[in-house]
Order: C-alpha cells, then sequence, then structure tokens
C-alpha cells in the first residue's frame, strides 16, 4: 500500500514511467502481459485516484511490483491467501498474477481503494481473487498465508494478523531497511501469539539489491 506524498513539489514536466527489463519480463513469464497492464492502469489512474504519487513512477516496476514479487517463493503450494491492507494491489495483485492456482482475498478497508481494486480484478481478469473490503481485526476466516506491504511495524501486524493464520500458515511481510529492528521489538508480541520466531530472508530482485521478506509461522498442528 503506498500513500502519496502531498508535499511533494509539482512540475509541469512529464512524469517518465519506468520500463519492465527483459529480466522482469521473464521474471513474470506468461504473466507479463498482465502485470504490463496493470503498470499501465496504475500510470495513467494510480496519483488520479490517489494510490500512488508522481515521484513513485519513474521507479513503479523496481520499488512496487517486482518488489511486491519477493513474497511468492514463501507461499505455500496451494490454499487461500490474505492481502492485508491491499491498497493500490501490492502484494496481493502480483502474488494472484504469479500464482494463478491460489484463491487470493484482497482486504482493504477505504471504499476508494476496493473501488480501484475491483477494477483492476475486473480488467485483468483474475477469477482467483476476490475483494473483500474489511479490516483485518474484522476477519474470521483462515488462511494459508497473510500478506502485508506499508501496512504497520511487525508487532502490530503480528496482533492483527496471528487469529488468521491456520496451523503451519505464515504471515509473510515485505520490510524495508528497518526489518531487523523490527523483529527484535515484536520478539514478545510474537512469542505471546504463540509462534514461531521471525525469519528474515533476502530475496535479489530484478533492478533491486534485496528485498526483505519477515516470515512469522504458526507451528503446524501435531
Amino acid at each position: 500500500m503506498t500513500t502519496p506524498d502531498p508535499a511533494a513539489p509539482q512540475s509541469d514536466e512529464p512524469v517518465v514511467v519506468e520500463q519492465p527489463t527483459a529480466e522482469m519480463r521473464a521474471m513474470f513469464g506468461p504473466a507479463f502481459s498482465a502485470a504490463e497492464h496493470f503498470a499501465l492502469m496504475l500510470a495513467e489512474e494510480g496519483e488520479l485516484r490517489g494510490l500512488v504519487g508522481p515521484r513513485e513512477l519513474p521507479r513503479l516496476w523496481t520499488r512496487h511490483i517486482v518488489n511486491s514479487a519477493a513474497v511468492v517463493p514463501f507461499l505455500p503450494d496451494h490454499g487461500r491467501v490474505a492481502d492485508i491492507g491491499s491498497g493500490a494491489g501490492f502484494p496481493g495483485i502480483v502474488v494472484a498474477l504469479l500464482r494463478p492456482d491460489l484463491d487470493v482475498v484482497l482486504v482493504e478497508s477505504m471504499e476508494r481503494r476496493t473501488q480501484w481494486l475491483d477494477d483492476v480484478v475486473a480488467q485483468l481478469d483474475l477469477d482467483n481473487v476476490t475483494v473483500q473490503r474489511a479490516r483485518a481485526e474484522e476477519l474470521r476466516a483462515k488462511y494459508d498465508a497473510v500478506t502485508a506491504r506499508a501496512v504497520a511495524n511487525l508487532s502490530k501486524l503480528v496482533r492483527l494478523t496471528s487469529p488468521l493464520l491456520r496451523p503451519g500458515a505464515s504471515l509473510l511481510a515485505l520490510k524495508g531497511a528497518r526489518a531487523e529492528a523490527e523483529v527484535a521489538d515484536a520478539k514478545y508480541v510474537i512469542k505471546r501469539a504463540r509462534l514461531e520466531p521471525a525469519v528474515i530472508h533476502e530475496v535479489v530482485t530484478p533492478g533491486e539489491e534485496v528485498t526483505k521478506v519477515v516470515e512469522v509461522r504458526r507451528p503446524a498442528s501435531r
């Protein structure tokens, strides 16, 4: 989820939108055409609809689309995934594109953002996606994985999402430079939620040196 910067200086110069590299195209494979369509929608409507700021467009693929794909290697083999605070569709839309075998629920509390997500799902013809207007704490279902990006610090995120995790399921949170500090701060919250200690995965993605995915797993039933 990305919030535009209202203080960003305005300019009459046209904004240059980042173009995907050959490596990015290869990473998406058969899903590239849909990913490109998603990027085009964001470039044309994202700023107008309050989803991305103009400063984000020159790094739209690197910073947002490809960054979101970093959670994919840690997703379950099958089942249902909840993307909490989907906003513009990160990482939920990217997850749905790369893993059409998973059922993805995009959870977003703001109506204008759920309208956007409905538009994206319709235009990309994503039959494995459901958009649900709700807060994480309002959900009652259990999931095989929960994803989140730019929603809250890890301590709060664990409190919000631990009730949603089935035995063996994981919270997969995309984090930045403070990942280690957030993990340290959340140590006792994780323990109280009866989850396994957090693991930080460092993923090398096209156009980005390292993306950090924090995984917090609920132990499998014995």
